[in-house]
């Protein structure tokens, strides 16, 4: 079972358009989006891969996006 880093009510839409920005506009991997939230919003988790993919995943559903589908992965 993959852990859930990112609780997605937390997540606004200023900043579900920050993250699509910087996977999709920007290229950046999940790792890169981790680093980026952590330097930008503080969140503490580095630039640890699962909780990118969490975020990303966050940041599309609250997009009405699919995050397994273009333009996310």
């Amino acid at each position: 079972m993959k852990p859930n880093l990112v609780d997605p009510s937390t997540v606004t839409t200023e900043m579900a358009v920050q993250v699509r920005t910087w996977r999709v506009d920007e290229e950046f991997s999940w790792r890169a989006v981790a680093r980026a939230a952590t330097d930008l919003w503080g969140s503490g988790y580095g630039s640890n891969q699962l909780y990118g993919r969490d975020l990303c995943a966050a940041a599309a559903h609250v997009l009405g996006e699919d995050p397994d589908q273009e333009p996310w992965n």
